[in-house]
């Protein structure tokens, strides 16, 4: 389960990005863009069943390409959605509309 988060600036990224790489911490990064019809479907299905209560879910941090469009060349993102997860050990990248709502439990 993920609990999401939304970042505001590169440097946020970058920070988080720094952290896991020292804590191997399990989480995820969603990026999407305010234009696409889809990003804007799955991001609805986000904060409506999603939860930021639960102490035990793994940080989802959204990105949107308006406000970090230089973000979206660290992971290489050309098509949107794209979910990028980090866990034990591994990097698992998906652009697979099915297979990310799959994977957030939606």
């Amino acid at each position: 389960m993920y609990a999401p988060i939304y970042l505001r600036t590169e440097n946020e990224l970058n920070k988080i990005l720094k952290r896991q790489k020292k804590t191997r911490q399990e989480m995820g990064l969603l990026f999407v863009s305010l234009w696409d019809p889809h990003s804007k479907t799955l991001m609805k299905e986000v904060k409506n069943s999603l939860t930021t209560d639960s102490h035990y879910a793994k940080p989802l941090y959204i990105v949107d390409s308006f406000t970090m469009p230089h973000a979206f060349v660290i992971f290489k993102t050309t098509k949107l959605p794209h979910l990028v997860q980090f866990r034990k050990g591994s990097l698992l990248s998906e652009d697979y509309l099915t297979k990310i709502y799959k994977d957030l439990g939606l």
